[in-house]
């Protein structure tokens, strides 16, 4: 028995240690499956930018805006989920995908925005891009002839004159045109009421879908063209990869020894554990070509928080059992049994988070969700399925000296409802030093936050060097220090446009005098004339849908949120709690953003939700027990029963503070500036997120309950 088990840890530490390899170096040429091949953001980068001009001489900046919003949602269906799309000057569109090193195959791929018509046999339009809505593929099994079909959904413009069309041709032809050119040729067969027809009768699934594709390109309020595509570098340079490469390494071996220290031969299988979770996430982001970016390893960094979570919930338990003196194979059994259902349904509440995200959600959103939400599932088969076997198979192999598996030890109840006036009083005093620096914001600045280029817009200069630049560093070198000296801001972002000697210099707004004396500073330095200077006002990368979108859903997490604790735990009050307690945190993370001045940029919202989703998680760890231990309490003793459940997963919420904490810290410290930015507020979003579970979703919860109890009473 003894040697079957050795050979099966072999056997497990020989596949943990091909998914670490094929991780680190991938498979053949390419490195397929490796994170060498891992498709990197505009930030880390670069990729294709791609820019068009309407067709009409006159628009609405609310036509404008809307093509960007629909735009952006075509460029999530074809993968694009990290791509910027943003106004420049009164009548341009700016497209950047990244990743991409091919123009003219993301033109492609793309389709040409341009002017989509459905014409009857006379020649007189029936309806044309701006009546429709959307146009779908749905796929009908049980028909022979009309298999894939696609539907055609119009607004209530089009709806009404689509419906004079087909009653007017029926058993003839409404040819579809997309920029003058025939695309296809259906045949009415009924009067259409509804807004919504079918095209039936497509070849396959490939036909339907380009059929569809075009329609919704054509279907831009705005007809565009295109002005210019080029493919540009990265934001942000090597530098930021390298470190933080560095910076994870350095977090996750300091994690590891945490890990060996404090919990031993446990910690030693979820090292092992860990490993083989960081491998296969790699290898499944590589596979699956989803695009990183900065937000993107913030999903990553709290699906790794929520890995060592569930271990650090499992082992607790564990210990737990062992000091009931149980054996010591009855006690993991029972540990990871008992550990259970605070881990589902922590994770199953982030989950639910990250499935919303991405369906309500465009551009960076999406992609943290898809990274969370990998994590999530991962991290859950690691926890209770190879930690599992491998702490099974130390005991089978002899190693079963309970000291090196830790034994619980009576600690001392904390006194946490007989002093919840002073946690909700730190709460209150911190959340207020936020509220007092809104008017002070708003005096100096004139905004409440400090905005950054993606949330208010700014200045795109284009120049023309007359040198070619290889990397970020060399561009940066070579003119940050002109830029910010010229124009006062802190923090521009550069691009260089790869294959020619142009440089694309992003600020925050600059006025008249500001564009002038960037523009002859960049004369003096390249001798060059005003005429290779091209500079133009751009908007936001996340515009006001994308902004309302974020809401929508994070709306909709929270209600979703309440409803499954509500279900899961049988009491709406441990819902409400938690909500209150995400909202506290989200209300701390904002504080830090006003107090230190912080740009409001992608991070920002990566930040806020990564936060959302740790809070949630901690919180439900101390509401499981609560509702575990209200099983065996004294009739009314809420008190005892919160201020016993509290110590007793104390240990647990500082260890996995702790964790994320480390990699965080260790980030903030090596990472540069933009990663500083990004993760300083998630180290207080860390702490904030342990303080509510164990202070404020507590002694909440307990308030209601004793609410409850006196209308009872009363009643």
């Amino acid at each position: 028995m003894k040697g079957k088990s050795i050979l099966g840890l072999v056997l497990m530490m020989l596949v943990i240690s091909a998914a670490v390899y094929i991780a680190y170096i991938g498979v053949g040429v390419n490195h397929r499956a490796g994170a060498r091949d891992i498709n990197l953001g505009l930030d880390l980068e670069g990729g294709v930018s791609i820019t068009y001009t309407t067709v009409k001489e006159e628009v609405t900046s609310q036509e404008v805006s809307d093509t960007i919003y629909k735009l952006a949602k075509r460029l999530d269906e074809k993968g694009y989920t990290e791509a910027e799309v943003y106004k420049e000057g009164n009548k341009r569109i700016n497209v950047d995908i990244p990743g991409a090193k091919d123009a003219n195959q993301v033109l492609a791929e793309l389709g040409k925005p341009g002017k989509l018509e459905f014409k009857d046999e006379a020649g007189n339009v029936v309806i044309s891009g701006e009546d429709v809505k959307d146009a779908s593929v749905f796929e009908d099994a049980g028909s022979l002839t009309s298999r894939f079909n696609v539907r055609l959904e119009l607004n209530e413009a089009g709806t009404k004159k689509f419906a004079e069309g087909t009653a007017a041709n029926i058993n003839k032809i409404i040819e579809i045109y997309y920029n003058d050119t025939s695309i296809l040729k259906p045949t009415v067969s009924t009067a259409i009421t509804d807004g919504i027809a079918t095209i039936s009768g497509m070849g396959s699934i490939e036909s339907a879908g380009d059929l569809a594709s075009t329609i919704r390109i054509g279907a831009l309020p705005l007809e565009l063209q295109e002005l210019r595509s080029n493919v540009v570098g990265a934001k942000m340079g090597q530098d930021a990869i390298s470190t933080s490469v560095k910076a994870g390494i350095i977090g996750i071996v300091l994690i590891f020894v945490f890990m060996i220290i404090y919990y031993r031969i446990p910690g030693l299988a979820a090292n092992i554990g860990l490993a083989f979770y960081s491998a296969l996430l790699i290898i499944i982001i590589s596979i699956g070509d989803i695009t990183l970016t900065l937000p993107g390893i913030a999903g990553l960094i709290l699906s790794v928080g929520m890995a060592v979570d569930a271990n650090v919930i499992i082992f607790a338990r564990i210990r737990e059992e062992l000091a009931m003196e149980k054996t010591l194979r009855a006690s993991v059994n029972a540990g990871f049994k008992k550990a259970m259902s605070a881990i589902l349904d922590g994770n199953i509440t982030t989950f639910i988070v990250a499935i919303i995200l991405f369906v309500m959600g465009t551009g960076t959103i999406k992609g943290f969700a898809v990274t969370l939400a990998l994590g999530i599932v991962i991290s859950m088969f690691t926890a209770f399925v190879v930690t599992r076997i491998i702490l099974n198979l130390f005991v089978a192999i002899g190693i079963t000296n309970k000291k090196l598996y830790g034994v619980a030890h009576e600690g001392r109840i904390l006194p946490i409802i007989a002093k919840r006036k002073l946690w909700f009083a730190i709460s209150i005093a911190v959340i207020a030093i936020g509220l007092i620096k809104i008017p002070v914001n708003l005096s100096t600045q004139g905004e409440i936050f400090n905005k950054d280029i993606e949330f208010a817009g700014g200045t795109s200069t284009l120049v023309s060097v007359g040198k070619h630049y290889n990397t970020y560093e060399e561009v940066e070198s070579d003119l940050l220090e002109l830029v910010v000296e010229a124009t006062g801001v802190s923090t521009p972002q550069f691009q260089n446009v790869e294959g020619k000697d142009q440089v694309i210099i992003k600020t925050s707004n600059l006025s008249t005098e500001q564009r002038i004396k960037l523009e002859e500073s960049l004369v003096a330095k390249f001798g060059i004339d005003t005429s290779s200077i091209e500079s133009q006002t751009i908007s936001a990368t996340v515009s006001n849908e994308m902004k309302r979108d974020a809401l929508i859903a994070i709306i909709l997490s929270t209600i979703f949120i309440l409803i499954y604790i509500t279900i899961r735990f049988k009491d709406y009050k441990f819902g409400i709690s938690s909500i209150i307690a995400l909202v506290h945190d989200v209300m701390v993370m904002i504080t830090v953003y006003l107090v230190f001045n912080i740009p409001i940029n992608n991070a920002f919202i990566a930040a806020i939700l990564t936060i959302i989703g740790y809070s949630i998680n901690d919180t439900i760890v101390v509401f499981d027990r609560i509702r575990e231990n209200q099983k065996h309490m004294k009739r009314g003793d809420y008190q005892g029963v919160v201020d016993l459940s509290v110590s007793q997963t104390f240990s647990r919420s500082i260890n996995t503070s702790l964790t994320v904490f480390i990699v965080t810290l260790v980030l903030n410290i090596l990472g540069v500036e933009a990663m500083r930015q990004f993760t300083f507020p998630l180290l207080v979003g860390t702490i904030s997120g342990a303080y509510s579970s164990i202070f404020v979703a507590s002694p909440i919860w307990y308030l209601l309950k004793m609410k409850e109890e006196k209308t009872t009473k009363s009643a």
